[in-house]
């Protein structure tokens, strides 16, 4: 399922009323990182619910039996460090194995696979597994 999901933009919008105004709160798929991971989590009973925000589907990941690991395994969830763009935010994908990751481009507002150590200038801070897995 996440290597099908290159190129979908199922996950490019989720919208909201923000001050009494139907807002696309993930820019069209600028800001979709934690829509991607978490539903695919969701699918598949890892996670309680979707979310939009890194640190809400890393406390939901948390909550659910999901580990800090020092490497990466192939399945495992990867959070690279925040980047100043105007506002703080982290990002998250999936490690697919062979040094490969798959997380939604805030470019191209799909998910696309590229190298996992690096990310838009960006270390991994977290690795995550889960035993279920």
């Amino acid at each position: 399922m996440i290597k099908n999901s290159l190129g979908s933009k199922s996950f490019r919008n989720v919208y909201a009323i923000v001050n009494n105004k139907k807002t696309d709160i993930t820019k069209n798929g600028d800001s979709s990182c934690a829509l991607f991971v978490s539903s695919i989590l969701v699918i598949f009973k890892l996670i309680k619910e979707m979310h939009v925000t890194v640190n809400g589907t890393i406390k939901d990941m948390r909550e659910n039996g999901w580990q800090e690991i020092k490497k990466p395994k192939e399945g495992c969830i990867l959070v690279w460090k925040e980047k100043e763009t105007g506002e703080k935010h982290k990002h998250i994908g999936f490690y697919i194995g062979d040094n490969k990751a798959i997380s939604n481009s805030s470019k191209r507002g799909y998910p696309t696979k590229h190298n996992w150590a690096k990310y838009d200038n960006r270390a991994v801070e977290f690795i995550f597994w889960n035993p279920k897995l």
